[in-house]
């Protein structure tokens, strides 16, 4: 067997070629400028954010003024910026509500168990990941 039937042979063993590596990588990058696009223009703020207080609403906020403000008797300090939902400030012991990253997508919430405290996002965007994982 001569040498470039031999090459031959071991290339066809192999099954992956150098154009099949040049193919994937443009895949690979496609996919991922696609991905880019779609992180970047889905980042619009959420219409409002209901503050519940044992199962019931108390207040509903718009998420484009941005303020800060106590509730429950001052146990809590809610914070809006940027579009965005968090608990600033909790008298809890676990301080869990504190600790969560800002929220603003509908469906998403931070609730204060020892507090009975709720921020849920309604009237917003549609949150890209189930309440699972997100």
């Amino acid at each position: 067997m001569s040498y470039k039937e031999n090459k031959s042979h071991e290339e066809k063993a192999s099954g992956f070629k150098k154009n099949d590596l040049i193919l994937v990588l443009l895949v690979f990058a496609a996919a991922g400028i696609f991905f880019a696009g779609h992180l970047f223009t889905s980042q619009k703020s959420a219409g409002v954010v209901e503050i519940q207080i044992d199962g019931k609403v108390v207040e509903t906020l718009d998420l484009q003024k941005e303020r800060a403000f106590k509730i429950n008797g001052g146990t809590n300090t809610v914070q809006i910026e940027n579009g965005k939902v968090k608990m600033a400030a909790a008298n809890c012991p676990d301080q869990i509500c504190v600790h969560q990253k800002a929220i603003s997508r509908n469906g998403e919430s931070i609730i204060c168990l020892p507090n009975k405290i709720v921020l849920k996002i309604v009237d917003g965007e549609e949150a890209e990941l189930d309440a699972v994982t997100n």
